[in-house]
């Protein structure tokens, strides 16, 4: 019998033990994803699992990571910001402009970037609470807008000749990382905080899940979602100013198409379209996966044409998993 019994037991833990392993791997399915992703580039090229390579990746996923971190307030909200992508080339020909005009100072380009990103966010917040237009269509009509903006400030042409100091955003190194780098960095940990510790984070998630009952709770509805744009307008603005600097020149076509990749990082990263449902670490992850395929590909030699299509195809398959393990999760 103490045979018997012992092997009861045995079986027991095995199953308890597989269960833990199951359970684990489906609540960090993405963090899987990822790793599984890593092992294969880094099998296949050589330079991949380099610190060089790694310092790359992040410098390369600094910019998406304040678009996609505005981006995932927003869809946690129920809504959707189009209009980042051209938000940051109207931030980034501003902050080019101001650059062209006022000298090397450094700290013009900057503020103008800021200041033409929150304008936008703020028209953003204003059409979607106050006057109750779709966030598509007013973001989608914002889209437009600041694409008009940005080639109006360049008289339709890029600006150039921008004097040395306006690199430094971009390009100065701090203990062995860039200031978009280290940005980033700050940002993911500052709104993972403030999302998961604080009442604003609350408020967030709650009109995302059912705005009717956050306004019987008390919740003020509309400055909630006037706030989420105008952060996403901010981090924009940063974006363009960061891209910008890198090259040192203003580009009226800067950005274009980054809000979909923003997209994609936040619905990899398990939020969902519909609100109330996704973390900043989510996206992080999310956006962190983007931009490692992005650079695989290229160190695999991959033709750009085919590059999107692999990319789609794994950003689709990551998406599927992620809502199978979610289902498995309930």
């Amino acid at each position: 019998m103490s045979t018997v019994s012992a092997d009861v037991v045995s079986a027991q833990d095995t199953r308890k033990w597989t269960s833990f392993v199951g359970d684990f791997l489906i609540r960090h399915i993405m963090i899987v994803v990822m790793l599984l992703i890593v092992a294969f580039f880094a099998y296949r090229s050589a330079r991949f699992a380099t610190p060089d390579n790694v310092l790359t990746i992040l410098i390369a996923a600094a910019p998406f990571a304040l678009i996609a971190l505005g981006q995932t307030l927003v869809i946690l909200t129920g809504g959707i910001d189009l209009s980042v992508g051209s938000v940051i080339a109207a931030s980034a020909m501003a902050g080019a402009w101001s650059a062209k005009t006022f000298g090397d100072n450094p700290l013009y380009p900057l503020l103008a970037a800021v200041f033409a990103g929150l304008i936008a966010g703020a028209i953003n917040g204003f059409v979607v609470s106050r006057l109750n237009v779709p966030p598509f269509i007013a973001t989608l009509g914002m889209l437009t807008l600041a694409s008009g903006v940005a080639y109006v400030i360049g008289n339709g042409a890029p600006i150039n000749g921008l004097p040395a100091s306006y690199g430094m955003w971009a390009n100065t190194g701090v203990g062995g990382f860039t200031i978009p780098v280290i940005l980033m960095i700050v940002a993911i940990i500052a709104f993972a905080f403030i999302m998961r510790r604080t009442s604003y984070g609350l408020r967030v998630y709650a009109v995302g899940g059912n705005r009717l009952a956050a306004e019987i709770a008390g919740v003020r509805s509309k400055r909630v979602l006037f706030s989420v744009y105008v952060i996403s307008g901010l981090l924009a603005g940063l974006s363009g100013l960061m891209l910008s600097s890198r090259v040192i020149t203003g580009a009226p076509n800067l950005g274009q198409g980054y809000e979909l990749d923003a997209i994609a990082a936040v619905v990899i990263g398990g939020a969902s379209l519909m609100g109330g449902r996704g973390t900043i670490w989510g996206t992080a992850i999310g956006l962190l996966l983007i931009q490692t395929i992005n650079n695989g590909l290229d160190l695999l030699l991959v033709p750009a044409y085919w590059q999107n299509v692999i990319k789609g195809v794994i950003i689709v398959a990551a998406v599927a998993v992620d809502v199978w393990a979610a289902k498995r999760r309930k």
